[in-house]
């Protein structure tokens, strides 16, 4: 995923995007300083993508949520 710059998006803007689109994202392994999420169609069936990362704002924006769900 990139912008219309080139640069490519931090994983939080990708989880925000995600969310606001309507689709779903759910956590598949948390470690205190990683997290890899996976991303799901907006009926939360089919996986379409994952993300990992150590991001702090990312790991801040996720807190204690297993998904968008929640």
């Amino acid at each position: 995923m990139s912008s219309a710059r080139g640069e490519t998006p931090d994983a939080t803007t990708i989880l925000r995007r995600w969310e606001d689109s309507g689709a779903v994202w759910r956590v598949i392994s948390r470690r205190p300083s990683q997290v890899t999420v996976a991303l799901y169609e907006c009926t939360g069936g089919q996986e379409v993508d994952r993300l990992a990362s150590d991001d702090p704002t990312l790991l801040d924006f996720i807190g204690d949520r297993a998904s968008s769900e929640d």
